[in-house]
């Protein structure tokens, strides 16, 4: 349970007093703040953190003279006061139990305890369940997890489960549909939706309360590659039938969300995978246009056409697509999880959906980076704003200090925006430069955003960053995509500093930037002196000068 609830906000409080407030307990968050009269909602990470921002600003921080109350958002109809608890015993077997505490204090304390307690070495998973579902029976030995799936969605930051074999694909079906229509999915008093997960095995969630007066409201299902696909035809279905009932008379397609990350491989080259997929479905397929995304919405809205059995046919291919993608790319940064130093990268959104990819968080306050983001010329306004109140609320947002510096000459095609701040604030304000640019149309539709970074290194570890050969900067390149370029013959400022050229996609551009970032701290370890064994050699800090280390 990530989501939630902050009451007893002030009338005066914005959402930039939130974020204000979390990033000042350095508490992150996955989502924006949906802030109403007297109360707000925000997603975190992992429950964790969920736990860790309930602990420290409960009845101990103030917003504008009130107590902010932080506590797990608890749908209607759900108690605080169950938890189910599942343990993995075999590669294939499951047991669960379901407790019922008296009081939700006890249940929190449970489930903060429990959540990941190695027991015979293999992790509890803990969760709240619904009212209704606290005295089912639990399912028979050998179902696999389909058997507690409605009884809450999977949690992504639980300690220790690792190595718990994942059938419920990691990467949920998202879909929309017509508002007039969610009353009947939903059922009397919940009874069809409720069905349906029954059937189905799988968890559902309709998100009612999000784009309050929109045409059409999103659907989540958690479950298994065949569970969605069945809940999805089960849902199609009833839309139909409701149609019918209503005398609605117009088409009614399949619309299934995907994040834009996986959309390109979805495509294929020349269109080839999506023409694919229509003619052996029988369907028409399109896709919203780039032009649709935003920083809070990453999401591209998939709609295919045809039959109900057509269309059940085309979403199984397609989120087989989806997942593939998905598998993939965190594969991938698993591999290069150690190119991103001090980075908690399941905070800040790398990835949609549960995925929980490993990152190095180094201990302590992180240190100050200085970065030189070239943006175009034409470009300045908008990420500047109407009397600066963007790049304003863009430093507010990020924790960075953000300068756009003056133009070297009256015919300069690029501007320089320097940057300054910790790994996730150079993270967050170099993403939102990206975005902001791609948003007012300063690249083309199907043009991906490229712009050269300008990093300060010691002249004397410019050789580390190139390697023996080229080794180490060849190698980056090939991990990351991004160019990477140690001009030659520079001469170093005044700083005995030189520049590191970086080129590439936003993504592409961090890692190569934290790999570099990480080269410059080993730098700076082996310049430390090391201090002499008691009673031998020289006191610490009165040895000869320190040389230029040498390469490994």
């Amino acid at each position: 349970m990530n989501k939630l609830y902050i009451g007893n906000v002030s009338e005066e409080a914005s959402a930039e007093d939130l974020e204000t407030i979390f990033e000042q307990w350095k508490i992150p968050h996955s989502g924006p703040f949906l802030v109403k009269t007297g109360y707000a909602f925000v997603d975190c990470p992992d429950e964790k953190i969920a736990m860790k921002a309930i602990d420290i600003l409960s009845g101990k921080v103030e917003l504008h003279g009130k107590l902010l109350e932080v506590e797990h958002s608890v749908p209607k109809r759900q108690s605080l006061c169950s938890l189910s608890l599942l343990t993995v015993n075999t590669d294939t077997d499951t047991a669960v139990v379901n407790v019922r505490y008296g009081a939700k204090d006890q249940a929190r304390q449970a489930m903060e305890k429990l959540n990941g307690f190695l027991m015979e070495n293999f992790a509890l998973k803990v969760s709240y369940i619904p009212d209704e579902m606290a005295t089912a029976d639990a399912p028979p030995l050998g179902v696999g997890r389909r058997g507690f799936v409605p009884r809450g969605p999977p949690r992504s930051g639980s300690p220790g489960l690792g190595a718990r074999p994942k059938l419920q694909s990691e990467v949920p079906l998202r879909i929309l549909v017509p508002t007039q229509f969610v009353g009947a999915i939903i059922g009397k008093e919940g009874a069809t939706i409720r069905n349906i997960t029954k059937q189905t095995h799988s968890k559902i969630d309709i998100h009612r309360k999000e784009n309050a007066g929109a045409a059409e409201k999103p659907i989540t299902v958690h479950s298994t590659p065949e569970g969605c696909s069945n809940a999805c035809r089960t849902i199609m279905e009833i839309m139909q039938k409701e149609a019918l009932d209503t005398k609605f008379t117009e088409e009614i397609p399949l619309k299934i969300l995907a994040h834009n990350n996986f959309v390109g491989r979805l495509i294929g080259k020349e269109g080839r995978n999506l023409k694919k997929i229509e003619v052996d479905t029988e369907t028409k397929i399109t896709i919203s246009p780039l032009q649709d995304l935003t920083l809070y919405n990453p999401e591209r809205t998939i709609t295919v056409k045809g039959s109900i059995e057509a269309c059940s046919r085309a979403e199984e291919e397609v989120m087989k697509k989806v997942r593939e993608s998905y598998e993939n790319d965190v594969a991938a940064m698993n591999l290069q999880s150690n190119l991103i130093p001090g980075l908690n990268l399941n905070a800040l959104g790398l990835f949609p959906g549960g995925c929980h990819v490993a990152s190095t968080v180094p201990q302590g306050q992180p240190e100050s980076e200085t970065v030189h983001l070239f943006i175009p010329a034409l470009a300045v306004g908008a990420i500047i704003g109407k009397q600066g109140q963007h790049i304003k609320q863009l430093s507010r947002y990020a924790g960075a200090s953000i300068k756009v510096a003056p133009p070297e000459g009256m015919d300069s095609k690029q501007r320089m925006v320097i940057i300054a701040g910790p790994p996730e604030a150079q993270f967050k304000a170099q993403g939102r430069i990206f975005g902001k640019l791609k948003e007012e149309n300063f690249f083309g539709p199907k043009e991906e955003v490229k712009l050269e970074a300008h990093i300060k290194v010691p002249s004397f570890a410019a050789g580390r960053v190139i390697g023996k050969g080229g080794k180490t900067v060849n190698e980056l390149q090939n991990l990351t995509s991004a160019e990477v370029v140690v001009p030659r013959d520079q001469t170093p400022d005044e700083n005995d500093q030189v520049i590191v050229k970086i080129t590439g996609h936003f993504y592409a551009s961090q890692l190569a930037q934290r790999k570099i970032q990480e080269i410059l701290s080993q730098v700076r370890r082996q310049q430390q002196p090391k201090p002499s064994p008691r009673g031998e050699g020289q006191p610490r800090g009165e040895g000869p000068p320190l040389s230029r280390p040498s390469r490994k």
